[in-house]
């Protein structure tokens, strides 16, 4: 034990280095600086560029809320809780593919509700409706140096934009406070200059069609499409501007199948940060509770999907994991080094594993089926006239008659039953009929001779008599 106390300090004053070295290099999700140019939106996150507050009010105002981490695909399961509105907020982790993309806006063509908060939405979840394009500018590219927590560098040289007509999404919302870095969002028919007037955003017809826009549709008459009795006023397939200045658009929804998809080209106003100022949350309850039903925020994207291990993205973020691979690491070490030999080899103990009964059991089975009792007698007889001869005096092949009347001279023991016994094994060793039961009465009676004498047994004997025990 002593020789090893020195390995046991060893390895605990390892961990403890391997323990502190960890402790001090970690650095929360929380702690870490945010920006604008790398933004954490996921509802989990408490940071000023998080929408965790967001969230957290929905869900304790009663409105049904949830955090989907699975695939787009799953909208689309009948077997599961019915979403109505599907939230996308900023620039995800994940980028959205075009298998998930489909999936999304097949589940918007059947009803569902999309609604996207980010500067730059990815192209795939932009689709045309009725030959209108929908496309994002921004204006003020995001930087390291603004603070994201800070109000006044967000919003430095901002002004609040009011909603341009009166909507359902911007009902109770006399203005909102969007931040320097809010994109415009344009829209334009095919082969038909961008809204908003001539400029470097302004497509002409050469540009579309160098786009892969299609040829231009058939010009349609001013004015909403006139109604018949027998046919109701058709929906328009072009997008509605809800909040906007002479920059652009900022809110805008247009439908898509059975359901909508909504834009809002800032998502500062979700944020932590954000959310407090103006009609900014107002804004977002709109947004969100326009239509009854599930409203789902995406995680799946935000890096929080369910095909990661619970366990692992449990501790993900913490030193814990480190110190468990590093932990890992020690001990493949450790093994490594006590399996190498360093000296000579040694040879190993040679134990004895054969009991010394084993003989003796094995020799009186063998002469039980041989049926050999002369030979039992012969084993045991030999050594007790060895040991009677000795007890005499005499030598070991001196008349049976002489030996049986010397030990009867020195001992209680009468000589004419001694010898008779001599006798009777001599016979028997020499090929006299004897039964089995004749055999063990002759060697029970030498045996009590020897105890009569008080002979003592060979360590053998001892040995054996007390394994028997």
């Amino acid at each position: 034990m002593r020789q090893r106390i020195g390995i046991i300090v060893t390895v605990v004053i390892v961990l403890g280095v391997l323990i502190a070295i960890n402790a001090a290099s970690y650095e929360g999700e929380d702690e870490r600086q945010e920006t604008e140019l790398s933004p954490n939106r996921s509802t989990y996150h408490a940071g000023a560029t998080g929408t965790r507050a967001l969230y957290d009010f929905l869900s304790e105002s009663g409105y049904p809320v949830m955090r989907w981490r699975e695939v787009p695909a799953q909208l689309l399961a009948d077997t599961r809780q019915r979403v109505q509105t599907f939230v996308i907020i900023g620039d995800t982790a994940l980028s959205i593919d075009e298998d998930e993309a489909m999936s999304l806006l097949l589940w918007v063509e059947r009803g569902g509700r999309l609604v996207l908060v980010d500067r730059r939405p990815q192209e795939q979840i932009l689709p045309t409706s009725g030959g209108w394009v929908v496309a994002t500018e921004l204006g003020e590219f995001p930087s390291f140096a603004v603070n994201p927590g800070n109000v006044v560098e967000m919003t430095e040289n901002a002004k609040p934009i009011q909603p341009v007509q009166p909507t359902l999404l911007t009902q109770n919302v006399e203005s909102v406070m969007p931040s320097r870095f809010a994109a415009t969002i344009s829209f334009f028919r095919n082969n038909i200059e961008r809204k908003g007037g001539a400029g470097p955003a302004a497509q002409t017809l050469e540009d579309n069609e160098e786009f892969g826009f299609g040829p231009p549709p058939t010009p349609e008459p001013v004015g909403p499409p006139a109604a018949t009795d027998d046919q109701p006023t058709p929906l328009s397939l072009a997008p509605v501007v809800h909040l906007g200045d002479s920059r652009g658009a900022l809110l805008v929804d247009y439908p898509l199948g059975n359901g909508r998809i909504v834009i809002l080209s800032d998502p500062y106003i979700f944020s932590n940060g954000g959310l407090v100022l103006r009609d900014n949350l107002q804004l977002a309850i709109n947004l969100l509770t326009t239509t009854e039903g599930l409203i789902a925020f995406d995680e799946y994207h935000q890096g929080k999907g369910t095909t990661r291990n619970a366990l692992i993205g449990y501790f993900s973020g913490t030193p814990i994991l480190p110190i468990l691979g590093q932990l890992v690491a020690l001990i493949l070490v450790i093994l490594w080094t006590t399996s190498r030999r360093f000296a000579r080899p040694l040879p190993l103990k040679q134990i004895d594993r054969r009991s010394s009964l084993e003989f003796v059991a094995s020799m009186a089975e063998l002469q039980q089926r041989a049926r050999a009792f002369d030979l039992a007698i012969e084993n045991v007889y030999s050594r007790t006239r060895r040991v009677l001869a000795r007890y005499a005096g005499m030598e070991y092949n001196s008349p049976r008659a002489e030996v049986a009347a010397r030990v009867a001279a020195r001992s209680s023991l009468e000589s004419r039953p001694l010898e008779v016994l001599m006798r009777q094994c001599e016979e028997a060793i020499n090929g006299a009929p004897v039964t089995e039961r004749q055999s063990l009465q002759l060697v029970r009676r030498l045996r009590d001779v020897e105890r009569a004498l008080g002979l003592r047994m060979r360590a053998r004997d001892a040995r054996q008599a007390i394994q028997k025990v």
